[in-house]
């Protein structure tokens, strides 16, 4: 008996149980509501289907909070993931806009070329900022969350970019043996950054940094290198997201295109059980983070909750999950159920003689 008891408080208190558990109810949820929410479909070669519509639409948003992941490591945040986002799918999509050929594969790997040129310069000013210069992450990134939105409309002339190009829809939403191909990019960057960061000693020395950079600098790290590379990897991966998320609807709107996204992926990041003081990150949790929110947006939408509700809806979600995330959450509200032990009898005292 003693060990199922703690076996059952090794998994719940595992920082991934309540994620998995609240992500399973939401599916519950929408197969009560829908009763072929869980099913899935083959049409013309292709599997279609609403979990299929989860994996698809998330792609965007994990390959964002997997950059995020690792400059919170660091003890940073990169609030400028939205505008390369949209600086990415506008550089895109303008230069097909004026080839002769839009459909012409050279073309699309040139334009994917030059946008994720144009983010990895950003994320190398945000690393300067930061690492070099000194300024807290959170105003250095809020200054690109701003002008680079700005810039974003500058490229597109305040328009929305509209193109006809098949191999850069296809980005977004192409198919690759029966699934779609955002998928597969998002599966890719997932092991490619789980590589380096898992198979080599990078993923150990961002740790180290985010713990504590004096230390490690002490030690011999270069913590400014290290925290200036997380921002670029961050940066390349909000490129091809900002890419997905072009290619879905053919067009780039400099003010629309990533917004908010980086609010989820740093919600995805905690769902995840990554702190935001940095250290010990987790690639599997930030994945599944950003799941559970895909999964609680379809929600809102199949459940046709009101747009002036929905917000608030997936708010109040986000806070649920991380309240019973929290250890020191569970403990306390664990106390105030446990009952309230039996008084001990008193003893009972010994009557004082009365000499005669």
């Amino acid at each position: 008996m003693s060990n199922r008891r703690a076996g059952y408080r090794t998994l719940t208190t595992h920082r991934l149980f309540w994620p998995v558990v609240v992500l399973v109810v939401m599916l519950a949820a929408n197969t009560v509501y829908r009763p072929g929410f869980l099913s899935v479909q083959m049409r013309d070669g292709h599997l279609y289907g609403s979990l299929i519509d989860i994996l698809r639409l998330s792609a965007p948003l994990i390959l964002v909070a997997l950059g995020m992941t690792l400059v919170i490591a660091t003890g940073g945040i990169d609030l400028s993931v939205g505008s390369l986002c949209a600086i990415s799918g506008a550089i895109a999509c303008l230069y097909i806009s004026r080839q002769p050929d839009q459909n012409s594969l050279g073309g699309v790997l040139t334009a994917l070329a030059l946008g994720v040129g144009v983010a990895l310069v950003l994320g190398a000013w945000n690393g300067v900022l930061v690492a070099v210069i000194g300024i807290q992450p959170i105003i250095a990134t809020l200054i690109l969350m701003v002008a680079g939105r700005g810039l974003a409309q500058l490229i597109t002339e305040g328009q929305i970019l509209t193109i006809n190009s098949g191999p850069y829809k296809a980005i977004g939403v192409g198919h690759l043996l029966t699934l779609p191909l955002a998928i597969f990019i998002a599966l890719a960057a997932a092991l490619l950054v789980a590589a380096v960061t898992r198979r080599t000693a990078l993923g150990m020395i961002i740790e180290a940094v985010g713990g504590n950079a004096q230390a490690s600098r002490l030690a011999g790290l270069r913590s400014g290198r290290i925290t200036f590379l997380v921002y670029v990897i961050s940066a390349a991966c909000a490129a091809v997201a900002g890419f997905m998320i072009t290619a879905n609807v053919s067009s780039a709107d400099g003010n629309a295109a990533g917004l908010w996204v980086e609010l989820d992926a740093i919600l995805a990041v905690v769902i995840g059980g990554t702190s935001l003081a940095g250290g010990r990150f987790s690639l599997g949790g930030t994945i599944l983070g950003a799941l559970l929110i895909q999964t609680l947006t379809t929600t809102v939408y199949a459940m046709n909750i009101s747009p002036q509700t929905s917000l608030l809806f997936k708010a109040v979600v986000v806070i649920a999950v991380c309240l019973i995330q929290a250890p020191g959450f569970r403990a306390r509200f664990a106390r105030r159920r446990a009952p309230a032990a039996a008084p001990a009898p008193a003893t009972e005292q010994p009557k004082e003689q009365v000499p005669a």
